[in-house]
């Protein structure tokens, strides 16, 4: 009796682990796909002010110069200031 009580402890303790374990996988993939979200709004955003300076740039709302001098003090990689002509 006590032998078919630990076999029936151990399958389980198993089967606990297995659930634990695809709740862990089920967490993880969650926490991905809402970081991926998180990181695709985020260059939504990148876009959309980015779009919206070019254009009151072009309309002469703001002045080129001061949009050069902000690139010219942010941009330090040389492939990004090449896209600007720096």
């Amino acid at each position: 009796m006590t032998s078919k009580r630990a076999a029936q402890i151990a399958q389980l303790e198993e089967k606990l682990r297995q659930l634990k374990a695809r709740e862990q996988a089920v967490e993880a993939r969650r926490r991905s796909l809402e970081s991926r979200r998180s990181r695709k709004a985020d260059t939504r955003r990148k876009i959309l002010v980015g779009a919206i300076v070019l254009a009151k740039v072009e309309r002469g709302e703001i002045d080129r110069a001061d949009l050069m001098r902000w690139l010219d003090g942010a941009l330090s990689r040389e492939d990004d200031r090449g896209l600007f002509g720096m």
